[in-house]
């Protein structure tokens, strides 16, 4: 794709931060994004940016991808979190055969998909399909979806499926959002405008070409098909706490300048503590996000190149997403304390940085036990199942 055409979602993601910036308390007291700046997000394309390019799509490159939903997460959290999950979940219109595809994502511009990859619903084996029934948790943005996915155990008759290994065998399904009851459980600290409600369906049938597997071939032949989807996906998911704490940076840098300590009777920039704190939020945030672009860009090299990733590689994918997260949610918490008595009132926003930040960093691509999940994986340890977290084609 050209340089200019993936350089102008970018710019597209920036005009629209006024809008973002306009509609984040609403979103924060109605626990949702609110359908105008969502149908303003889909008319410029931000929840379609992982659809191929062979169903009309732009099929941007991951780093991209990373770049717009930082620039909306600088202006708001939720929003970037809800760009990050659609724009992700585009990616399945790679994996689904071309009929399935074509039906979900190819003929309505505005669809927008959520869903879980946890397996907590059952797919009963069916003429032409499955029969599905399922309850799953934190579908963000699930008021505002024309599709969500569930993950399910394969059923045959009243027996589970199985591999030659012993363990389940489990499909993603396509779920017509008007299928699914949206139960209201989103009672979150941070995050809070997402909208990541439990969702359920009901004996419902999905067609053969609306389910697939990570374990089969995608459809689609280009790199970012080629990238394991979990893997890149856990990446990705670093790109909302790296936007958050750059607004807060910005936050702080902006009250330093009005800003009187009672202490000193100067303001916050004269302080040698706020200074110190800004400088090591500053590091912390660049030297994060640099080990997560590079490594994003060496994994796309390998890909566009032809190769496979090896466990290593998907560790290293893995750990970069992780170390960046957990560097973003450590600056905010220093400017937090760098703002002093202010912080702790909502009108600064450094309260919703530091709640946003650590409600993204609960998420289980971004979580501490990666470390240890990474350092194994370089020191050549048998992986066993917690390959599982690193490769989808063990995963499902």
């Amino acid at each position: 794709m050209p340089d200019d055409l993936l350089t102008s979602f970018i710019v597209a993601a920036e005009g629209l931060a006024p809008q973002v910036a306009a509609f984040a308390e609403e979103g924060e007291r109605s626990r949702r994004l609110p359908l105008p700046l969502v149908e303003a997000m889909a008319r410029a394309g931000l929840f379609r940016l992982w659809i191929p390019q062979a169903l009309g799509g732009p099929e941007v490159d991951p780093m991209t991808f990373l770049r717009v939903v930082e620039t909306i997460s600088m202006v708001d959290g939720s929003a970037g979190w809800c760009q990050l999950i659609a724009g992700s979940l585009s990616a399945f219109a790679g994996y689904l055969p071309m009929a399935g595809a074509q039906q979900i994502f190819g003929c309505e511009p505005l669809s927008v998909v959520s869903g879980s990859f946890a397996p907590f619903g059952q797919a009963v084996v069916a003429p032409g399909g499955y029969r599905v029934t399922g309850r799953w948790p934190l579908a963000s943005g699930c008021q505002h979806c024309s599709w969500l996915v569930g993950a399910c155990r394969v059923v045959d008759s009243d027996r589970p499926r199985l591999r030659s290994d012993g363990t389940p065998v489990t499909r993603m399904m396509m779920l017509p959002a008007g299928a699914c009851q949206i139960l209201d459980t989103w009672d979150s600290v941070g995050l809070r405008g997402t909208g990541s409600h439990d969702y359920t369906v009901t004996n419902i049938f999905v067609p053969d070409d609306h389910s697939l597997s990570f374990r089969e071939p995608p459809g689609q032949s280009g790199p970012l098909y080629a990238l394991p989807s979990i893997a890149l996906f856990a990446a990705a998911v670093a790109a909302v706490p790296l936007g958050i704490a750059r607004h807060a940076i910005d936050l702080v840098t902006h009250l330093a300048a009005a800003k009187v300590t009672v202490r000193s009777r100067r303001t916050l920039r004269e302080d040698a503590s706020v200074q110190a704190d800004l400088g090591r939020a500053e590091a912390l945030l660049r030297s994060g996000r640099a080990f997560l672009y590079e490594t994003l860009e060496d994994a796309w090299r390998v890909v566009s190149g032809g190769g496979t990733l090896d466990v290593a590689q998907l560790a290293l994918l893995r750990l970069a997403g992780t170390q960046a997260a957990n560097s973003a949610a450590q600056a905010v918490d220093l400017m937090f304390n760098a703002g002093s008595s202010a912080s702790v009132y909502e009108s600064t926003g450094l309260g919703r940085c530091l709640r946003d930040v650590r409600t993204a960093g609960q998420h289980i691509a971004v979580i501490p036990f990666n470390y240890g999940m990474a350092g194994q994986a370089f020191l050549g340890f048998d992986m066993g199942t917690t390959t599982l977290m690193l490769m989808d084609d063990r995963g499902n």
